[in-house]
């Protein structure tokens, strides 16, 4: 048994390690995305709401002074809150605000099937002559805020401006990343831990998810997130006319679409060049129950592997990309289990001989740097980076230090992972709604899980 576990946890230790190196170049190595003509294409945005009262005003205020030619959709899925209220108050006042009202119990039944009706409302309301192809739907969160630059971006003849490109997902960064009171009437402790897990999820964003999409580009596998992805209405069309409708039942609807646009014969582009704002979370539980929606979402999008590896839509590189990211949960519980399961073993003879805790000094030497090269460095890298590519005046130490901060952040994924699996085991395949930072008792309970 003990070879078999040594075996297994040094292939999938390979395996991190050559994904992350494959992961560094070409983010490294990006080239910039030069701006294109917004003029070229007409603009929706699909903002799903529940309960967003505290943001959603900012929110399409900001939409409406910065694009003032695109429409906003805003999608209250039955709030319990005055979010209609807002709504129908900007809807009433300005042509350019739509508000889409969902009621139970068809409302409340997840992220898609909000943004589905959304797309069919829309296409109510569209002229039959439209050109669908020059119509382009973009998903942004009741906290997200577009970077100005975003329509002339992502109207690239790299980006849009390419007839095959179907989809486009913008970089992601926390607005609140700086916050160093995230919590006024706390502790300083509570307030140092909360503006810690701000600057990770900065840090995670726009290194490491970014860097993912480096090599996604290469492989042609980009991936849309639920914040900041553009979608032409025409590809939207085509997988509806597939599947039955654009968005579908996975928690992480978001991925699920770009799956889609993939299928349907089109390309995605991951644009680094603009970026959309939203709330980075300073409550680890809330930080939990969101990213344990997130890997279930990943869990339930692997049954999309038989279609990926039979479609002549991707080649070997796209293939193995995805297969990868999909099977990773997998590979994190077996990874965790059998380290585990190694260092229960560890202890149980060191307890039946004590001299073997001590071991030869130049083993142990071997060990540390085994742990240094695997364990701690592919996390600890990205701080110095993140410090060069997206935070150049803070000190040299500040980024060794954020590097630090993000080998210990990485762990929290692992308890994610095993609840999300636990949710899978038990059929729970509600949506966990979030709460905002500006919502009052954001310290209690974590979510409204249905």
């Amino acid at each position: 048994m003990l070879p078999v576990l040594n075996a297994l946890t040094t292939l999938f230790a390979v395996m991190f390690i050559a994904y992350v190196f494959f992961i560094l170049i070409p983010f490294l190595r990006h080239k910039p995305t030069q701006p294109g003509n917004v003029e070229d294409f007409e603009w929706h945005y699909f903002i799903p709401c529940r309960d967003e009262e505290v943001v959603i005003g900012e929110t399409i205020t900001r939409a409406r002074t910065d694009f003032p030619h695109a429409h906003v959709w805003v999608i209250d899925d039955d709030s319990d809150d005055n979010t209609s209220l807002i709504a129908d108050r900007f809807a009433s006042e300005d042509d350019h605000v739509h508000v889409v009202q969902r009621r139970r119990p068809e409302a409340r039944t997840g992220k898609g099937d909000a943004l589905n009706a959304a797309y069919r409302q829309l296409l109510a309301w569209l002229p039959v002559d439209a050109d669908r192809s020059r119509i382009v739907v973009g998903v942004v969160d009741a906290d997200g805020e577009m970077a100005a630059n975003a329509l002339e971006i992502v109207s690239s003849e790299s980006v849009f401006g390419d007839p095959k490109v179907g989809a486009a997902q913008t970089a992601v960064w926390m607005k609140n990343r700086g916050d160093k009171n995230p919590y006024p009437d706390r502790g300083r402790l509570i307030n140092w831990f909360g503006s810690y897990l701000l600057r990770m999820q900065d840090l995670e964003f726009r290194t490491v998810i970014a860097a993912m999409q480096s090599l996604r580009t290469r492989t042609g596998t980009v991936g849309l997130g639920g914040n900041g992805q553009f979608t032409r209405l025409s590809v939207l069309d085509a997988i509806s006319s597939q599947y039955g409708d654009p968005w579908h039942g996975a928690l992480l609807e978001d991925y699920e679409l770009g799956l889609h646009v993939l299928l349907a014969g089109y390309e995605n582009r991951h644009v680094y060049e603009t970026h959309v704002s939203q709330e980075a979370l300073p409550d680890i539980r809330r930080l939990i129950t969101q990213r344990t929606r997130w890997a279930q979402g990943n869990i339930q999008c692997i049954k999309y592997i038989p279609e990926i590896v039979k479609s002549p839509q991707f080649d070997a590189g796209g293939v193995i990309e995805i297969c990868y990211y999909l099977i990773l949960p997998f590979i994190q519980v077996i990874g965790v289990l059998s380290t585990v399961t190694l260092l229960g073993l560890r202890i149980a003879w060191g307890i039946s001989d004590p001299a073997s805790l001590i071991g030869d000094p130049i083993a142990f030497v071997g060990l540390l740097a085994l742990v240094l090269t695997f364990a701690i460095a592919p996390f600890a890298m990205w701080g110095p980076i993140y410090r060069r590519k997206c935070e150049p005046s803070a000190a040299f130490w500040t980024g060794v230090a954020w590097g630090f901060g993000s080998w210990l952040y990485v762990y929290y994924m692992y308890i994610c992972i095993f609840r999300a699996f636990w949710r899978v085991i038990t059929r729970k395949t509600g949506w966990a709604k979030t709460r905002r930072n500006a919502e009052k008792h954001v310290l209690g309970p974590t979510a409204i899980e249905v």
